[in-house]
């Protein structure tokens, strides 16, 4: 064997050793905590089209929010809860000139909350209104207070959050591309086990090769 093809043996043997050595970093990814508006599709919930301000529901909707972060639509956490209409509304009786919407209200869990708030429990209610009302007057009728931003965003359902309107947060993920980092140290000084390996391989062939090198030429 040539000391060109030694070379790209041995060279090849290392960059194994080092690539199994590689570790996972954590990427940033950014999402937005906001409050998602869903409309019950039969048993699927399903992201709204139009904003609460401008949705018109009919007698018999089902509607949803959830608080959350998610960094768009297609992510977006859906409500916990999966209730009917019959289940919501069953004690509200229909009136002549009025709307019956069953409305479930998810405050989101306590790693989606803005700091040192707490998330109240999920929640249902049946808002009767006029029948031409929009999805935020009816979130009016039974979770005040309600909190907008001058862009007409919904920020708050029943007071929460206290702060905060759409913010952008950001979160670790998993990424599994190799690191260029040192690994870290473990508590023992010596070579760890991997790279000792390692290296062992790399001196096999190097030396295989030489041996095959030297039998060539006798």
């Amino acid at each position: 064997m040539s000391g060109h093809r030694l070379t790209a043996v041995t060279g090849l043997a290392l960059a194994l050793t080092l690539g199994a050595g590689a570790v996972a970093v954590p990427a940033q990814a950014s999402g937005y905590r906001y409050w998602s508006f869903w409309e019950r599709q039969g048993t699927t919930w399903t992201y709204a089209t139009q904003g609460p301000a401008t949705a018109h529901p009919s007698d018999g909707d089902v509607q949803g929010f959830r608080f959350a972060v998610s960094a768009d639509s297609k992510d977006a956490a859906t409500p916990r809860s999966a209730p009917t209409f019959a289940q919501v509304c069953a004690s509200t009786p229909a009136k002549p000139g009025r709307k019956r919407v069953a409305l479930a209200l998810d405050f989101g869990t306590p790693q989606d909350a803005p700091g040192g708030e707490t998330p109240p429990a999920p929640r249902t209610a049946c808002a009767q209104v006029p029948e031409d009302a929009t999805t935020a007057d009816a979130l009016a009728a039974v979770a005040k207070p309600l909190r907008y931003n001058s862009a007409a965003l919904l920020c708050a359902i029943a007071g929460y959050p206290h702060t905060g309107c759409g913010e952008q947060v950001s979160t670790k993920k998993p990424d599994t591309r190799p690191s260029t980092a040192a690994p870290e140290k473990s508590s023992d000084s010596g070579p760890s086990l991997g790279l000792l390996a390692g290296i062992a391989a790399v001196l096999a062939l190097a030396a295989a090769a030489i041996w095959q090198s030297r039998r060539r030429r006798d």
